[in-house]
């Protein structure tokens, strides 16, 4: 119940106590006093308590968005929009989808903030705190965390919290740092979305069994992609999105990486880094088993056109809806012994410009409690950035797909992901807006492998620090 209509229904309970005292057979007697209770219910006392007390009862109106992957994220997010204003006193929700996987919802963020027509919450990738952060756009909610009861940053996973704490000024993390960006609205790591009957069609082998034989790696995993290509001229074996995530794993698996161990300077040419490149690549110039880089996997894959998909957890809603038998599957191993998966998160961060901060809290506090998490993870978006095993043994049910522990085990300890996570050293969207490009001329084959590694640490070095 808002607390507008409870004071409406306290104010009726007053003028009605009036009216029961201005009837009683003893106030009969008291008629002179009674004569002048008009000119009482004009006193200021009466007539300015609801001038004293509007402000609290009138509905704060907030505005929050999120980047939903397709239709169906957006129906989980608008679901728990509702829930919420039903049950956050005295604020008005508004949901906002923005746009889908890409830089652009980024800096149409960055545009909004500067110009003050940005949504009070929204969500951001981890990828962009520093950025966000540095620039201004978003708030310190440290002190508005230090006054509420209960609040601990220990109760989420840890590498989000590392940089959702981390002091710029200070070179300090933690939750004595007196930084806080933001909080998790959830973890998630990549895996092989399968489309069951095309592999069983093609007489290929079940990547689930050879995932629990150990036998799974990148010579299987081209097998399997090679033998459904073989299908039909439409049909690929291997569908990723053009952007950073689907190409790191492959630098990831080989030993390579976007960074130097440090995350002050590019790693892209080293040579693990670039034979990692190199196999993906082979994927769509050598072995043409992929669809064509650039172009959106998910369509055709949801229509049965392509046999393993790349995702993160957020593309179940999607793929729920298909009309094929589908699973999931873990990242193939590379050549280190490990799939290169990441710990992908995200945060709920506040727009720096807000006129309601501490309702804005609110609204991250509810975004981000069990509760609200286990819906969502429930609804299939995501898996909870809450630390806890009870949470993750209830993901397990959250079905389908069959084989949720394919996305558990990237992120267990033995699978080693690479936290998802910003550059405070330098500039993240700079260092994608010089890699992304120069890794899809190597993956359309506009350049080579050998022509990438020479110059592409020299570009790339310049958003640093120095």
């Amino acid at each position: 119940m808002k607390k507008s209509f409870i004071f409406k229904m306290l104010s009726l309970f007053m003028v009605a106590s009036f009216a029961l005292a201005a009837c009683g057979g003893g106030a009969v007697t008291e008629a002179p006093a009674q004569t002048e209770a008009p000119a009482m219910t004009e006193a200021p006392a009466v007539t300015e308590a609801p001038a004293t007390e509007a402000p609290s009862t009138e509905e704060v109106a907030l505005r929050w968005r999120t980047r939903p992957d397709n239709q169906e994220e957006i129906d989980v997010y608008s679901q728990i929009s509702t829930e919420l204003d039903a049950q956050l006193d005295g604020i008005t929700l508004t949901y906002e989808p923005g746009g889908t996987e890409g830089a652009n919802y980024q800096d149409q963020l960055r545009s909004e903030v500067a110009a003050g027509t940005a949504p009070d919450v929204f969500w951001i990738p981890g990828t962009d705190v520093a950025d966000f952060a540095t620039r201004g756009l978003i708030l310190n909610i440290s002190d508005l965390a230090a006054q509420t009861e209960g609040f601990n940053v220990g109760d989420f996973y840890p590498g989000p919290m590392y940089h959702l704490t981390y002091n710029p000024e200070t070179d300090a993390s933690g939750a004595d740092s007196g930084a806080l960006w933001g909080l998790p609205r959830d973890v998630s790591t990549f895996a092989l979305y399968l489309n069951l009957d095309l592999i069983n069609e093609a007489g290929a082998p079940d990547p689930r069994e050879l995932a629990k034989e150990g036998k799974w790696d990148w010579n299987a995993f081209l097998d399997v992609a090679q033998k459904t290509r073989a299908l039909g001229s439409d049909i690929y074996g291997y569908g990723a999105s053009a952007w950073w995530g689907p190409y790191g794993v492959w630098l990831n698996a080989s030993g390579g990486g976007f960074f130097t161990a440090d995350r002050k300077a590019c790693a892209l040419n080293t040579p693990e880094s670039l034979q990692g490149l190199d196999f993906q690549r082979s994927l769509y110039q050598d072995y043409d088993v992929a669809t064509p880089y650039g172009e959106d996997p998910e369509p055709p894959f949801r229509a049965g056109k392509v046999a393993m998909f790349q995702n993160g957890r957020w593309a179940t809603p999607g793929v729920r809806t298909v009309d094929f038998n589908w699973d999931v599957v873990e990242l193939p191993n590379g050549p280190k012994g490990t799939p290169g998966n990441w710990l992908f998160w995200g945060a709920y961060v506040i727009n720096a410009k807000t006129a309601h901060p501490e309702e804005a809290w609110k609204l991250v506090q509810a975004l981000t409690t069990a509760q609200t998490q286990g819906e969502v993870a429930a609804l299939g978006a995501n898996i909870p950035s809450r630390v806890s095993q009870e949470a993750l043994d209830a993901f397990l049910t959250f079905t389908p797909p069959a084989n949720n522990q394919a996305f558990l085990n990237g992120i267990a300890d033995a699978a080693a992901p690479t936290a998802e996570g910003p550059l405070w050293a330098g500039s993240w969207p700079e260092f994608d807006k010089i890699m992304g490009p120069a890794i899809q001329g190597v993956l359309t084959g506009a350049t080579t492998v050998d022509a990438f590694g020479t110059t592409i640490c020299d570009e790339a070095n310049k958003v640093f620090n120095q």
